[in-house]
């Protein structure tokens, strides 16, 4: 039986190697094949593949982002010309009713 801190195969009695090497044979007909880490090209194609992979991206989004997008300025344009008009002289001379409520923040009551 063996001394030291050798592990012991406690059925058999015997060392039966370190992690890796087991005691068993040897594999027959098994290749490996490796390639330098200066031969490889992990980045091959990744530009070309970015651009043309947000340009699909986008165009597939396009009709989601743009209408919601466009409404909203388009409303907003709307209202802040509105208010600006309420607020001219101009505005205040063909609605005053309009101009007081743009000027208090609410419909008149009263």
């Amino acid at each position: 039986m063996g001394g030291g801190s050798e592990p012991l195969d406690t059925k058999h009695g015997q060392y039966i190697g370190g992690w890796g090497n087991l005691g068993s044979q040897t594999q027959k007909g098994i290749v490996t094949y490796a390639l330098s880490a200066n031969r490889q090209r992990p980045l091959a194609g990744a530009t070309n593949a970015a651009i043309f992979n947000t340009y699909r991206r986008c165009r597939a989004q396009f009709l989601y982002v743009v209408p919601p997008v466009a409404f909203a300025y388009l409303l907003l344009n709307w209202a802040t010309e509105k208010n600006e008009f309420y607020n001219s002289k101009e505005g205040r001379t063909v609605s005053p009713e309009a101009s007081d409520e743009a000027t208090q923040g609410g419909p008149v009551r009263g």
